[in-house]
């Protein structure tokens, strides 16, 4: 007697978010930043922060709406529980930061150097970022809809359920990441680099068209 033979579908634990919930901020039309500030239950409005030094800064439970964050120093800041609507940057430093229950909409950013960083339940919206730099960061959990990346550097990364949703991506690179459950179906990308390492990463049939001459390239394979 044959046995029925079928597809059977790949899990793929999906992020694990949940909304950020802000009550009862205290508004502060006239903010005092500095190099490791602290700032709780806030409402920032139109708040500029172009060209401090606010590295060490921990903002939790806070809000900012239109915010200009133009080559402020953030390395080593920590958000929790923030949301950061219409955040304006061409030059965005916060390297070694950490990110922890934060909401991105529709953010306007250059260059984004988040490098070696923590990303944990993170969400970003719609927007455009020019380039991402994730380098060595480790990312759990972290959704990104609707979002124009012209480049996103996720080279020595680790990422676990991530997702990329509806995003246009330029350029892509995996290059020694580690990845678990990083989805990208539906995104469309120009170019991925580092496909060493493309283990754990969770695509569509139309992408594997895609990538399959450039995997066929990196293995040495000849196709006829």
């Amino acid at each position: 007697m044959d046995k029925a033979r079928g597809k059977t579908a790949a899990k793929v634990a999906l992020p694990r978010l949940s909304p950020v919930e802000l009550n009862d901020l205290e508004d502060l039309p006239d903010p005092v930043f500095r190099k490791g500030g602290r700032h709780e239950n806030t409402r920032f409005t139109r708040a500029a922060m172009d060209g401090l030094d606010v590295g060490d800064s921990v903002f939790a439970e806070c809000r900012f709406d239109a915010a200009s964050f133009n080559d402020a120093q953030l390395r080593g800041a920590t958000f929790r529980d923030c949301i950061l609507a219409e955040a304006y940057a061409p030059v965005f430093r916060g390297a070694r930061s950490t990110w922890r229950e934060v909401e991105f909409q529709n953010p306007r950013l250059g260059s984004a150097e988040l490098y070696e960083g923590g990303w944990q339940s993170v969400r970003i919206d719609g927007g455009k970022i020019d380039f991402l730099n994730l380098r060595g960061a480790k990312l759990t959990d972290v959704l990104i809809s609707g979002c124009i990346i012209n480049e996103l550097d996720l080279g020595a990364a680790t990422a676990t359920r991530v997702k990329l949703e509806d995003c246009t991506v330029g350029s892509l690179d995996l290059a020694g990441a580690k990845l678990k459950d990083f989805d990208i179906r539906g995104t469309e990308f120009r170019k991925i680099s580092g496909l060493g390492s493309l283990s754990g990463l969770v695509i569509d049939e139309y992408q594997l068209n895609l990538l399959a001459p450039l995997i066929a390239a990196h293995l040495g394979v000849t196709v006829l």
